[in-house]
């Protein structure tokens, strides 16, 4: 039987719950607003309102964790379009996390109409509807991504939803990041919470164009992410520019990304190697450049994309 009792609900600003995980000893959500982030950090820059058009339409979830970021999607998708066939992919490494939010009853404070569809996901790894296929992966998303792309399975929108990079670096890495880049569809966008220099440079290194999304409770950005070939270009900009300060904080040390070459080391090894990078780097230390930077730039940049 999995251990509920591991996940005790917290309450955020919004008036949505998370949970406190004690193997990354951080919460799952910001404080400011669990179901917000959902919507705003997610749902929004990948641009489900538009895409919820398409008769067929892909979702990758990695990192489903409670199970937020699939319940916000198909909300926004079936509100547009209550026709639209989802093909869902989620991937989590702890299946008693989206379990335990069943468990306690998290979507009841949301008034959420498709609960049965999550319920089914969480305990038995798929669900099967007339407008949804849906599959839970559970274990290491590194293994998991490698069976993805070999089903060919080409998403609309990635959701980039795991611990942060100190935490859990191996999520973040250059090589992680190209696996993932490669179940992006060409005319799909990916969306994740960080705007962590060393993260943006794997977006970068896999192939992505990247952009700034808003902040939403917390003072720091987001990032989406597309192909350079995404046909939404030629019609309007889908990508929000990057300030100064951000473009200039990807020429710093923090913008050294982590390396997992083999996808299979442990987290304070790949920390250990981008620390080694970092230290052998010429390129300009991140404390440096914001003591140089700071009257040339916004004020507030400087303590929300934080030093490494």
């Amino acid at each position: 039987m999995p251990n509920f009792e591991n996940f005790i609900p917290q309450a955020t600003a919004d008036g949505s719950f998370t949970f406190f995980s004690q193997q990354f000893n951080e919460a799952f959500h910001s404080h400011f607003g669990a179901k917000q982030e959902s919507f705003f950090k997610f749902v929004s820059p990948t641009q489900l309102e538009i895409v919820a058009h398409q008769p067929i339409l892909r979702l990758l979830d990695i990192c489903y964790g409670l199970g937020y970021n699939t319940a916000a999607a198909l909300e926004t998708i079936w509100r547009i379009n209550p026709h639209c066939y989802v093909e869902l992919i989620g991937l989590e490494l702890n299946p008693s996390v989206p379990q335990a939010a069943i468990n306690h009853k998290l979507f009841d404070n949301w008034n959420y109409e498709h609960t049965d569809i999550l319920t089914q996901l969480a305990f038995k790894q798929e669900v099967q509807t007339e407008r949804l296929q849906g599959k839970l992966l559970i274990g290491d998303a590194r293994d998991a991504i490698s069976s993805v792309h070999q089903l060919g399975f080409q998403a609309d929108a990635i959701f980039l939803d795991p611990f942060s990079p100190p935490q859990c670096p191996q999520l973040w890495t250059v090589e992680f990041i190209q696996k993932v880049a490669l179940c992006l569809h060409v005319d799909g966008l990916l969306a994740t919470y960080s705007c962590a220099a060393a993260v943006r440079t794997a977006l970068l290194t896999a192939g992505l164009q990247i952009g700034s999304t808003p902040p939403v409770g917390r003072r720091s950005p987001g990032t989406v992410a597309a192909h350079p070939q995404n046909s939404r270009f030629h019609t309007h900009s889908i990508l929000p520019p990057l300030s100064y300060a951000e473009k200039e904080h990807l020429l710093t040390r923090a913008a050294i990304p982590y390396h997992d070459p083999y996808l299979n080391d442990q987290a304070t090894i790949i920390v250990q190697r981008r620390q080694q990078e970092q230290q052998a780097s010429s390129l300009e230390p991140t404390s440096r450049w914001r003591k140089r930077c700071m009257t040339q730039a916004l004020p507030d940049f400087f303590s929300r994309i934080g030093g490494s």
